[in-house]
């Protein structure tokens, strides 16, 4: 029940920080354009992948989950945001926090394998 408890926990987190990503073109002021269209497509991403989690767990998600928090990680010099330090840090903060606990819950499901039936 713990593992559960911790997974639902991570998933709550990337939910947020899905929105937090989505949002954060019109609470940081990005400009229009690639930096502010990546943050909306990757932060409902996150937010999808996070409630699709909550409804019913699956281990894809989390593999999902750790590409995603990559791509938030590397995007800022992959898709070039000159000069705006406040998208990359942004960016880079929401990927590496993704990531990490994509990895942390695919660490723990690897240690706690989920059970298939109901049987003890």
């Amino acid at each position: 029940m713990e593992n559960w408890t911790n997974a639902k926990l991570c998933d709550v987190a990337n939910l947020i920080l899905g929105a937090i990503l989505f949002l954060s073109p019109w609470l940081f002021k990005f400009d229009a354009g690639t930096v502010s269209t990546n943050a909306h497509i990757v932060g409902l991403a996150m937010a999808i992948l996070a409630i699709a989690a909550l409804a019913a767990f699956a281990v894809w998600e989390e593999w999902l989950n750790l590409i995603v928090g990559c791509w938030a990680l590397v995007s800022p010099w992959v898709l070039g945001f000159q000069g705006m330090t406040t998208a990359t840090t942004v960016h880079v903060v929401i990927g590496i926090a993704v990531a990490v606990l994509a990895a942390i819950e695919l660490w723990v499901m690897s240690q706690h394998p989920p059970r298939l039936t109901t049987h003890s």
